[in-house]
C-alpha cells in the first residue's frame, strides 16, 4: 500500500521550503493557532537578543492554514535531515491530523509531519502585548535577515492564500505602521503559485 508523507508548514516553509517535493498544497491543522511565541537565535535574531517567530500553540477550535508539501519516500531521508536542521533552534517533530483545502467536503483523513516549538524549550518567549512584539521584531536581525521580513512575507503569504490569522495580520499592521521606511532583505522567492484556499 503507498503512504504517503506530508509536511506541515505554518511560518517560512510557507513561501520557502526549500527541498524537493512533488505537490504543494494549502491545508489546515484544527485545535491550534499560530502565534510569534517563539525566539529565534539562528535565523531572525542571534544569542541575547533574539528575534520572534511563529509555533503553535493549543486552541480549541482554530484552524491553522499552512502550505502542505507532499514528499518521495525516495526523499524523504534527506529532505528531514535538511528540516531538522533548518528547525532546530527549539523545534521538534511531531505527527498532526491535516485537512487539505480538498478534503473538506470528502472528509479524507491525512497525517502530517509538522514542526512544532514547545514551553519547555530553551528559546520560547511565551505571549506578550502585540506592542511589544512588534518592537522586539523591529530591533531584530540574524543570519536569515530581518525579522520584520518574515513577519511581513508571512503576512503577504497567507493574505494570497485567503487563509485569515488576526494574530498575524494585526502584527502586520502594527509594523507597517512603526516603520514605513523598512524594506524587505531580499525579494520574495519567486516559486510555485499557491493555490487560493476558500474564506
Amino acid at each position: 500500500m503507498h503512504h504517503e508523507t506530508w509536511i506541515f508548514g505554518y511560518g517560512s516553509l510557507i513561501w520557502r521550503p526549500a527541498f524537493r517535493f512533488e505537490q504543494m498544497a494549502p491545508g489546515y491543522v484544527v485545535g491550534w493557532a499560530r502565534r510569534f511565541w517563539q525566539g529565534s537565535t539562528d535565523h531572525r535574531g542571534v544569542p541575547g537578543a533574539p528575534g520572534r517567530v511563529v509555533t503553535l500553540v493549543p486552541e480549541p477550535g482554530a484552524r491553522c492554514w499552512g502550505m502542505a508539501y507532499r514528499v518521495a519516500e525516495s526523499d524523504l531521508d534527506e529532505v528531514l535531515r535538511a528540516l531538522d536542521h533548518r528547525e532546530k533552534g527549539g523545534y521538534a517533530r511531531c505527527d498532526m491530523p491535516l485537512t487539505m483545502a480538498g478534503d473538506m467536503e470528502s472528509g479524507a483523513a491525512r497525517t502530517a509531519i509538522v514542526y512544532m516549538a514547545t514551553p519547555d524549550n530553551p528559546d520560547y518567549l511565551g505571549p506578550a502585548p502585540l506592542p511589544a512584539i512588534a518592537a522586539q521584531v523591529l530591533a531584530s536581525r540574524g543570519p536569515s535577515g530581518s525579522n520584520i521580513e518574515y513577519v511581513l512575507r508571512l503576512a503577504d503569504a497567507l493574505a494570497a492564500m485567503n487563509a485569515d490569522d488576526a494574530h498575524v495580520f494585526e502584527l502586520a499592521s502594527l509594523l507597517r505602521a512603526q516603520d514605513r521606511g523598512v524594506s524587505r532583505s531580499s525579494p520574495p522567492d519567486r516559486g510555485p503559485e499557491p493555490a487560493l484556499c476558500p474564506r
